[in-house]
């Protein structure tokens, strides 16, 4: 279906995004400090109710059909970067950056985030429009992808971040210890860099790697490229926050990626079911389309992604409960 949406929502839309993203960098610098509990749920509650608001914007701007696709690719996107804060959540440990200039280190992160899937948004965006046929390529790497989202092994990643790693102390000068949220000190009259280049080009790395998942995923939602960056804008919007208030709870939700992972699969074969309703490839059915394969509708896709969230936290909090109560039971407590 061909969205369109009046230019001057989409202009003032993408202009505000922009000034709050601004100022919550600016925010981040001006006040490096370890946030509360109460403040990140604040700060979480505020971007989730700007979402909402702007969802039931596009609903009374352009019909049920744009929100409900905002929504569901907001919520996959969402679901997405918290993927993000458990690679965060290793890197941080790993390079022990201190929890006071943590913010900073994740809002330079969200930054590179939001440019790499702008980019790729407006890629895939002229893919889509002059390629029909690439519908089976994402769908099928969003399959693969959901299979290595189940099986991946973090050991595996550690290795090759510490390659990574080898490879810049080879290149470059870098001191062991921080300067605070520096990129560079000073050390014997020498400039150098600190330990914090590592980290943003570590984060940046991951960042490049769920933009080449996110983006498929989203566009198997919506082909409207406003839709997808808005989506992409909201989900990131707050990641910050969620970082701190999640905090060890993060490493605790361990049927959270069986989620991530099942959602993905889903809309890998959404996207191959929707490529093959409207197949032109002359070696696939003549190249006529397959009027049998479903074609998946906005709000049935909204259902099954809330669903897939809400079992895998609930079950992943109930194992937690079991767990603690096990351990008391062995300790006899």
């Amino acid at each position: 279906m061909d969205l369109q949406l009046p230019l001057w929502f989409e202009i003032s839309s993408i202009a505000v995004l922009i000034l709050i993203v601004i100022a919550d960098l600016v925010l981040a610098y001006k006040r490096p400090h370890i946030p509360t509990t109460r403040e990140s749920s604040l700060w979480v509650g505020f971007y989730v109710l700007l979402a909402i608001i702007f969802a039931v914007l596009m609903y009374f701007f352009a019909g049920a059909e744009h929100a409900g696709q905002f929504i569901a690719g907001w919520l996959t996107e969402y679901s997405l970067s918290i993927d993000n804060l458990f690679v965060f959540v290793i890197i941080m440990a790993r390079f022990a950056v201190p929890r006071k200039y943590q913010q900073e280190v994740l809002m330079v992160g969200i930054i590179i985030a939001l440019v790499l899937r702008g980019i790729f948004i407006l890629l895939g965006a002229q893919l889509i429009e002059n390629f029909s046929w690439i519908f089976y390529i994402f769908g099928a790497f969003l399959l693969y992808t959901a299979f290595g989202q189940a099986f991946q092994n973090s050991d595996e990643m550690d290795e090759k971040e510490s390659g990574v790693i080898r490879l810049l102390r080879k290149r470059i000068r870098i001191s062991n210890d921080f300067d605070g949220a520096k990129l560079r000190t000073v050390i014997d009259g020498k400039r150098v860099f600190t330990p914090i280049i590592v980290v943003f080009i570590a984060i940046g790395t991951t960042d490049l790697v769920f933009a080449l998942d996110s983006i498929p995923a989203i566009f198997g939602i919506t082909t409207s490229p406003f839709i997808v960056f808005t989506a992409n804008v909201f989900a990131l919007m707050g990641l910050r926050q969620l970082y701190f208030l999640l905090g060890d709870l993060i490493d605790k939700l361990v049927y959270l990626k069986y989620g991530i992972a099942f959602i993905l699969a889903f809309i890998g074969f959404k996207l191959i079911a929707h490529a093959l309703h409207t197949n032109e490839l002359p070696f696939i059915n003549g190249g006529k389309h397959i009027e049998w394969a479903p074609e998946i509708g906005t709000f049935f896709s909204l259902g099954v992604i809330v669903v897939s969230m809400a079992v895998a936290v609930i079950a992943s909090l109930v194992k937690i409960r079991y767990d603690r109560n096990r351990v008391g039971l062995d300790t006899g407590e």
